[in-house]
């Protein structure tokens, strides 16, 4: 490694406000060339602009790198953010408040909390080991995978700041309603017998004061992991979107995904619980959908089915849960989810 490399690679932790600094000029920067960029390298292509091919393919050169932008963007100040909040930290927060007020506390801890399906398990017992409620534990587990800053910072960037907000609210209504639902129904003996023998441990945890550099670290560190895992999955989403954007008709989407369609969003629901992916996979093809004239509330319900009632989750769930508890939350959250698409689409 020669020296200058050498220096770059060590000026975040040299310089780390000066470094902060220059990343955003440069990543500003970056995301105002984005469309100009697209569409001089389409019209270089071999063909016809306004055809279904190039309307495709302007919309994957230009949502691919815009969408891989933002994101590692928002995963970066998220990682710095989530040093803050670690999931010890979440349990010792939630540790002990009674329902209702603990609810919305959880719901909203799970934004800034890190969180996927791989880790519903050990959150989920780590929580009622700290004596988190149930229906507490269940706020969270909806909240921080449908209401999570990558969902948010995509739709603000792709949609603008009125439905970014609108999804936030409608995603912390579905997430406080339904756990402290499941709360009410008092469902302790459907966790399995091993998860409810556990001992009660304490929600302790020691707050490490970190340096800015440190922090950056897990910036760093939060980029490798979370755009590293998904970025595949971005990929076939745009594809999916440039299709849908390219090839599907105008009236298509509206005449089954319409506000007309009363069915539209059960059948929302249905397709998305199967599919696998995540907010960052699922908003390209939002995107496309909602260009084709498909309902908000519809699209809305969609994306929710996929992202916090995903079928790789409820599998993993099913470690600590016995059938009755997944079934009642399944319920419990496609229900909510159904009320907020047939309301908008009703009110749109």
């Amino acid at each position: 490694m020669n020296t200058l490399s050498l220096k770059l690679s060590t000026w975040p932790k040299r310089q780390p406000l000066f470094f902060l600094i220059v990343a955003a000029a440069v990543w500003l920067g970056l995301y105002q060339l984005l469309l100009p960029m697209s569409e001089a390298l389409v019209a270089q292509l071999p063909v016809e602009r306004d055809g279904h091919l190039g309307g495709a393919l302007q919309f994957f050169i230009y949502d691919t790198p815009k969408v891989l932008l933002l994101l590692t963007g928002v995963v970066f100040v998220m990682g710095l953010v989530n040093s803050y909040f670690t999931p010890e930290r979440t349990r010792a927060l939630l540790a002990g408040r009674s329902e209702g007020l603990a609810n919305v506390m959880a719901a909203s801890l799970g934004i800034v909390t890190p969180f996927c399906s791989c880790s519903a398990v050990p959150l989920f017992i780590g929580f009622v080991q700290a004596g988190v409620p149930l229906g507490v534990t269940f706020s969270f587990l909806i909240s921080a995978p449908m209401v999570n800053e990558v969902a948010l910072t995509l739709l603000f960037g792709l949609f603008g700041w009125k439905v970014a907000l609108l999804y936030l609210g409608l995603g912390l209504s579905v997430a406080m309603v339904a756990g402290w639902t499941i709360g009410r129904l008092k469902m302790e003996a459907h966790l399995e017998d091993w998860v409810r023998d556990m001992p009660q441990q304490a929600a302790n945890f020691e707050a490490v004061q970190e340096s800015l550099a440190e922090r950056l670290d897990a910036g760093f560190a939060a980029v490798r992991q979370i755009v590293g895992k998904v970025w595949p999955y971005i990929l076939v989403g745009i594809a999916i979107g440039a299709g849908i954007h390219g090839y599907v008709p105008q009236d298509f989407m509206a005449s089954f995904m319409g506000t007309e369609a009363w069915w539209s969003v059960p059948l929302a629901v249905l397709v998305g619980v199967p599919m696998y992916t995540n907010a960052a996979g699922v908003i390209p093809i939002v995107q496309a959908l909602l260009a084709k004239g498909a309902a908000l509330g519809t699209v809305l319900a969609f994306m929710m089915s996929v992202i916090a009632l995903s079928l790789p989750e409820m599998v993993i769930l099913r470690k600590v849960l016995k059938m009755r508890l997944i079934a009642t939350f399944v319920g419990v959250v496609a229900t909510g989810i159904l009320l907020v698409g047939w309301v908008f689409n009703a009110v749109l």
